[in-house]
């Protein structure tokens, strides 16, 4: 029988990543991708273009995937932005995208699956939080994107509470700089050796899906930064 996972972002840095570790260990791979982008996920089984911060496109993607696959193993929430900014400097507007972007994007989907996963009694979320989301004083120079990830780590906590007598698991993944090709042009003159690479992060997830003793988990993955 299948093992399907779901993959947002399928196509960004980590997503690729993401998609070939689960692919190479047997899974089907269900891509979702940004409207309008022409993206491809070449590894991917299956792909939906599905803006996953908009709750009725992600209500009628959940209506298709129960008709075409019924069970579902695992959700990976690789949609997110990033944005820089204290206090001060800090708009509403840029509040609403960060929360938009990295909080909402998981949680219509959450809201979604969750009665799936109780029906079905299993499922692993896997969550993306941010180092500035846990430590205060990384938090000041992107108080939007820390805010918003913040967001996201208490999503996946309420989850954990609220299906802690079950078999379904909620995990979090915080890394810090990502070794990607954006990152490593916007700061040329860091150690790249220092960062996570996405591949890192890729291998942690899948260890968190198939290690069934572990529940809702915190993975630090700092690299040497």
């Amino acid at each position: 029988m299948s093992r399907n996972i779901i993959i947002t972002g399928a196509g960004g840095n980590l997503g690729s990543a993401v998609v070939e570790k689960f692919k190479r260990e047997g899974y089907h791979i269900i891509a979702l991708l940004h409207p309008g982008k022409n993206e491809e996920v070449e590894e991917s089984d299956d792909a939906y273009e599905v803006d996953v911060t908009d709750e009725k496109a992600v209500a009628e993607f959940i209506k298709e995937y129960n008709m075409q696959y019924g069970d579902v193993d695992a959700l990976a929430f690789l949609v997110g932005g990033y944005s820089s900014g204290g206090l001060s400097a800090t708009s509403q507007a840029e509040l609403e995208k960060m929360f938009s972007l990295n909080f909402f994007s998981a949680f219509h989907l959450v809201k979604g699956f969750l009665p799936i996963m109780k029906s079905q009694g299993k499922g692993t979320f896997l969550f993306v939080g941010a180092r500035p989301a846990l430590q205060m004083e990384d938090a000041g120079g992107s108080l939007a994107y820390a805010l918003s990830k913040k967001l996201v780590i208490s999503l996946a906590e309420i989850v954990g509470e609220e299906t802690k007598n079950t078999p379904i698991r909620s995990h979090v993944f915080v890394p810090s700089i990502i070794d990607t090709p954006p990152n490593r042009e916007s700061m040329p003159d860091a150690d790249f050796s220092k960062w996570v690479r996405a591949d890192e992060i890729a291998e942690a997830m899948h260890y968190a899906v198939n290690t069934h003793s572990l529940r809702n988990m915190t993975f630090k993955l700092y690299g040497e930064v």
